[in-house]
């Protein structure tokens, strides 16, 4: 990864692209790392070498990622309201049982 006047160039799966925009360099890194090995991965299970089927099939994989931890998140947060739900009623009891 390079620094240049107009954004930052990256290599992802043997291709060079210039990123511009507000990201972190290190996180832009971290992103690139990421993508690179997940299309070499994928072109190494699929013995695909058109990079362009790649990248959709490394999307394709991305987007379950993001869809299956967004839905692990929701689960998660409900549990956690419920409890914290659960633990207003006892604090309202005890509260009330106090007074």
């Amino acid at each position: 990864m390079a620094k240049t006047g107009d954004g930052i160039r990256v290599d992802i799966y043997d291709q060079q692209y210039t990123i511009r925009g507000d990201l972190d360099q290190e996180y832009i890194q971290e992103l690139v790392k990421y993508l690179d090995g997940k299309m070499r991965t994928i072109a190494e299970r699929t013995r695909t070498v058109d990079s362009l089927r790649v990248a959709v099939l490394a999307a394709l994989n991305i987007a379950d990622e993001y869809h299956r931890l967004k839905a692990q998140h929701a689960a998660t947060t409900k549990k956690v309201e419920e409890i914290v739900g659960k633990c207003n009623e006892t604090l309202d009891r005890v509260i009330s049982d106090a007074s």
